[in-house]
């Protein structure tokens, strides 16, 4: 089973082409890092604060 988009990236000034897109959380780590997958599955390790949850996500 795959996990819903359930963030969204926030951050225009790192990854300006991926600005507004859905994604998934796929790992917390330390030091408020998040691994992250989006739709066409490539993949990131950021920062926390690069991503807000989507409004209709729960």
């Amino acid at each position: 089973m795959i996990a819903p988009m359930t963030h969204y990236w926030r951050i225009r000034a790192t990854l300006p082409e991926r600005f507004g897109q859905p994604c998934r959380v796929i790992a917390r780590g330390r030091m408020n890092s998040i691994q992250i997958e989006f739709a066409d599955g490539v993949n990131h390790i950021v920062n926390r604060y690069a991503v807000r949850r989507l409004q209709d996500a729960g």
